[in-house]
């Protein structure tokens, strides 16, 4: 009885920990929902914002935050995934003197995953919007959340490829299989859950973020007709509504439940390639 009345307990403990972690996020979706469906339509999605936002809709705002995400997806999934390449494959994890460059390398990655979003949009501004000459750009705010998300992606796929049994490696390498082919046809299918992860990470650090992409992409709302066109970010809509628009609160609502939606959308978006991408090799 003693057993049985303390695995009871256990479970109560894990079910009632479960509850309070998943309360907040319910409570959260139901009032965006809430306060922010009603808001939406055809014309909110298809027309731009008029006076400062509170009415009109989020057609540029929505094409900037595609233009951003798809600039920081451009530059860090192959800069990350080659790196967590390196670091996995070609990289010893000794501490000789020989490894020192990829030990500096994870000890950088460590350090930027701890740096806190305002500081990136400072270098950001300071590197590539005035060093570079970007200026207040789609393409400053997509390179700055890009070395955001570079160590998130980083970590992820290189603890995925080295979750992957050394008896594959081996078995490779005994069919005479280049090493090229073994990463491309072998481990990363195999580690294509590891670097999903990473993806979806760094995506929803991306989209949700406001403090860096204040200082390199801008406020303007208009619609971009390039790069080099600054732009608004979702996330910074929603501020710049809830904080300085006075009667902005249901657009910023609205604007809420579409960055939800859009995050739940690439999100299954992404799960699925991963799973395709597995699943074909």
């Amino acid at each position: 009885m003693n057993n049985e009345h303390r695995d009871r307990s256990i479970a109560v403990s894990i079910w009632l920990m479960a509850i309070l972690v998943i309360a907040p996020l319910f409570w959260l979706l139901s009032d965006v929902v809430q306060h922010g469906i009603g808001q939406i339509n055809w014309q909110f999605l298809t027309t731009a914002p008029r006076n400062a936002g509170r009415d009109g809709g989020l057609a540029p705002i929505l094409v900037s935050t595609s233009l951003i995400v798809l600039v920081c997806l451009g530059v860090s999934l192959p800069l990350g995934i080659g790196t967590a390449i390196l670091l996995a494959e070609f990289s010893p994890q000794s501490n000789s003197w020989e490894n020192l460059w990829g030990r500096l390398v994870r000890l950088s990655l460590d350090v930027l995953a701890g740096v806190p979003s305002i500081a990136f949009g400072l270098f950001g501004n300071a590197f590539f919007s005035k060093t570079l000459g970007l200026g207040f750009s789609i393409l400053s705010g997509g390179l700055t959340l890009a070395c955001m998300v570079l160590p998130i992606l980083i970590r992820s796929t290189q603890e995925g490829l080295r979750s992957v049994p050394e008896d594959y490696r081996r078995s490779a390498a005994a069919l005479g299989l280049s090493r090229p082919s073994v990463l491309w046809t072998l481990l990363l299918p195999a580690a294509s859950h590891a670097i999903v992860v990473g993806i979806l990470l760094g995506l929803g650090r991306a989209i949700a973020e406001t403090a860096a992409l204040i200082f390199t992409s801008g406020y303007v709302d208009r619609m971009p007709t390039s790069l080099l066109d600054s732009g608004r970010s979702l996330s910074v809509h929603i501020y710049d509504l809830a904080m300085n628009i006075s009667g902005g609160e249901p657009k910023a609502y609205a604007t809420a439940l579409v960055l939800v939606i859009s995050l739940v959308t690439i999100n299954g978006v992404v799960s699925w390639l991963g799973a395709w991408f597995r699943h074909d090799f």
